[in-house]
C-alpha cells in the first residue's frame, strides 16, 4: 500500500489561512503531515510526504510515486469567525474516496471532539479541489479545524492536539485499508 500525505500550502511561499494569533495553515499542515507520515511508516506502509507550492507538483509527485491513497491536510477558514469544526472532502463519484473520508472524519470527531461538519463531495469544475481530481489515487482532503475560529485555532496551536489530529488521520487510513 502506497500512501501520499500532503501538507497543504507551503511555508515561506504560501501561508494558507492565518489565524488571529498569526498561526499559519502551512505550518500546522506540515507538522500534522510529518506526524501522519511517522505513524504510517511505523506500521509498515510505503509513504510519501509532499508539500510544494504548486498544486500540479503535488499531484505529479503522488502519481509518479504510484500512490494508492492520497490525503491532503489543511486548516479551514471563513469570514464568519463563529464557523468551526472538521470536514473531509472527496471527489464526487469516488466510492473509495467517500469511504476513506468517512473513516478519517469519524476518527477525528471521536478523538478530538471537534464539531462534525461531515464529509463533502467536490465536483470537478464546480467546487472541485485540484488535488482530488488530479491524482490517480483514492483521494481526500481533510479540513482539520477552522484557523479563523479562536477555539479551533487554539486546538491547532497545541502540539498535543496536532498529534491527536495526526493519529486520528492515520487510524482512519488504517481503518480504510483494513476494510478493503
Amino acid at each position: 500500500m502506497r500512501i501520499t500525505i500532503n501538507g497543504g500550502h507551503y511555508p515561506g511561499e504560501d501561508s494558507g489561512a492565518v489565524g488571529v494569533t498569526g498561526l499559519q495553515e502551512a505550518v500546522v499542515a506540515r507538522d500534522i503531515m510529518q506526524r501522519v507520515f511517522g505513524y504510517l511508516r511505523n506500521v509498515g506502509y510505503d509513504v510519501l510526504k509532499v508539500q510544494e507550492n504548486e498544486l500540479y507538483q503535488i499531484t505529479d509527485a503522488s502519481n509518479a510515486f504510484g500512490a494508492d491513497l492520497f490525503v491532503s491536510i489543511h486548516c479551514n477558514a471563513a469570514a464568519n469567525t463563529e464557523a468551526k469544526g472538521t470536514e473531509t472532502w472527496y471527489c464526487n463519484g469516488s466510492v473509495g474516496g467517500e469511504r476513506l473520508a468517512t473513516y478519517i472524519q469519524s476518527q477525528i470527531i471521536n478523538a478530538i471532539g471537534t464539531v462534525d461538519r461531515g464529509i463533502k463531495n467536490a465536483t470537478p469544475h464546480v467546487n472541485g479541489l485540484y488535488v482530488l481530481s488530479n491524482t490517480d489515487a483514492v483521494a481526500v482532503l481533510v479540513e482539520t479545524a477552522f484557523i479563523s475560529n479562536a477555539d479551533d485555532e487554539a486546538l491547532l496551536a497545541d502540539e498535543s492536539k496536532r498529534n491527536q489530529f495526526a493519529a486520528a488521520i492515520a487510524r482512519g487510513i488504517t481503518d480504510y485499508v483494513g476494510g478493503i
